[in-house]
């Protein structure tokens, strides 16, 4: 599949051509928290063709706004004509890293095996398959899975310090904690170096990237790789994000934001990003959108100057949106907001999309017996008594799927029911809630 069919916005990016290298550029967008050599990595960013690989573990079935950094990441360099090596880890799936918490439930291998499956595919959508440098994607089970263990603690395991690995900020945590760390986890560290060995060996693999809180592991790999082979390699980690107020980002109401849309529906995504701070917004523009230095800046100037017009959250949402989801799924989002608020056809508005629209309005059922709009709006809870509902539509208030209420009178039908199902009531303008339709 052609990089234009994966994802249309994707064959129209590029670099910016402001910085001198793509090294200058991560660290605007603020892309930089930690690395190895800064001097030599530019230099080699410069002047060679880099080999660098980003691992994602299947710990889950889909990939979230955290790898989505890394992955932005990975195509960012992939542009600047480096190669990538995109890691889906079946044998560090089985274990996963440490957490802060507590220690992981471990999944069956058949459920790996099917995250693995569904998270290349992901991964496949962000970074390019042809060319000279198209993407390869490699599973860590094919070089773990033929490896005893005797093998494993004697090739591997022995240029381990078990003084080094006890100092990492994950594993100092658990320990320290009621919870401990199993021998499982506790060996994480130890898998991640030997990917980082083997891809080195493999295809000349000489740069790792990943967030900032796995260090500790990327650095496992980096000192195995001079241990044992006399080289010096690369690592840089990208820093954690988080929001301006000090809450954790990359969450809506306690939910994580999964790039699967069966898992966050397109219109909760968009939604997402639509609601992003004043203060948070230009560097979410930086990390997660293609748009140049100019355009950022252009739209920090309108930030400043009309943050009541919300020009910058409107574009990241588009970008973002259109990047994880493709164009014709941000445009129906968008066109569903707009008809929900009187500005569109609602039944245009396929089913998912709907229900993921009025999934934050009030909802109550009414029976097929019980149409009469009064008692729609009582049961909907936009009018409190019958008396009220009577003088609300008495007022022309009421509205049901954006069409005015004649009479108090008046009934609802079942073909009023959008897919059968669901009705928009609304009072006055702003004041809506959903009915759906019980047989």
């Amino acid at each position: 599949m052609s990089e234009s069919k994966q994802n249309p916005v994707l064959a129209g990016q590029s670099n910016d051509s402001s910085f001198a290298n793509v090294w200058q550029e991560l660290k605007w967008r603020g892309l930089v928290h930690v690395s190895t050599d800064e001097t030599e990595l530019e230099r080699a960013l410069s002047e060679e063709t880099v080999t660098y690989y980003c691992g994602f573990d299947p710990t889950a079935p889909s990939l979230h706004l955290g790898n989505l950094v890394q992955l932005l990441n990975m195509r960012r360099l992939q542009l600047a004509g480096h190669q990538p090596l995109a890691l889906v880890g079946g044998s560090t799936g089985l274990i996963g890293d440490p957490r802060q918490t507590a220690e992981r439930t471990l999944n069956t291998k058949e459920t790996v095996a099917e995250w693995v499956s569904k998270l290349q595919a992901q991964v496949s959508r962000f970074l390019s398959n042809d060319g000279e440098n198209a993407v390869r994607l490699v599973n860590n089970l094919d070089w773990t899975a033929p490896l005893s263990a005797l093998d494993f603690l004697r090739d591997v395991g022995k240029y381990f310090r078990v003084g080094t690995m006890v100092k990492k900020e994950i594993v100092a945590a658990r320990l320290n904690s009621d919870e401990g760390i199993s021998y499982t986890e506790f060996s994480y560290q130890v898998l991640q170096g030997y990917d980082y060995l083997e891809l080195n060996r493999q295809y000349g693999c000489t740069l790792q990237t990943g967030g900032s809180d796995q260090w500790g592991n990327l650095t496992s790999g980096t000192d195995l790789i001079r241990k044992v082979e006399g080289r010096s390699v690369h690592a840089y980690g990208t820093p954690l994000i988080t929001n301006s107020d000090g809450t954790k980002f990359g969450k809506s109401e306690g939910n994580a934001i999964w790039l699967d849309a069966e898992m966050c529906s397109p219109y909760t995504f968009y939604q997402f990003w639509l609601n992003t701070a004043d203060a948070d917004v230009i560097d979410r523009l930086k990390v997660f959108t293609f748009l140049s230095r100019e355009q950022i800046e252009a739209l920090a100037v309108e930030v400043a100057e009309r943050p009541f017009k919300r020009q910058a959250q409107r574009e990241l949402a588009w970008q973002v949106t259109s990047l994880v989801h493709g164009e014709d799924a941000t445009n129906k989002v968008i066109a569903a907001s707009a008809a929900v608020f009187g500005n569109g056809e609602l039944g245009d508005i396929d089913l998912p999309t709907l229900q993921a629209v009025i999934a934050e309005l009030p909802t109550a059922q009414v029976s097929v017996d019980d149409l009469g709009i009064l008692n729609v709006l009582h049961v909907s809870g936009l009018s409190k008594t019958q008396s009220e509902a009577r003088r609300t539509v008495g007022e022309g208030g009421a509205y049901v799927n954006n069409e005015k209420v004649d009479g108090i009178d008046s009934e609802l039908s079942e073909s009023d029911f959008l897919h059968g199902r669901y009705a928009i009531v609304r009072r006055g303008k702003k004041n809506m809630a959903v009915v759906e339709l019980t047989k």
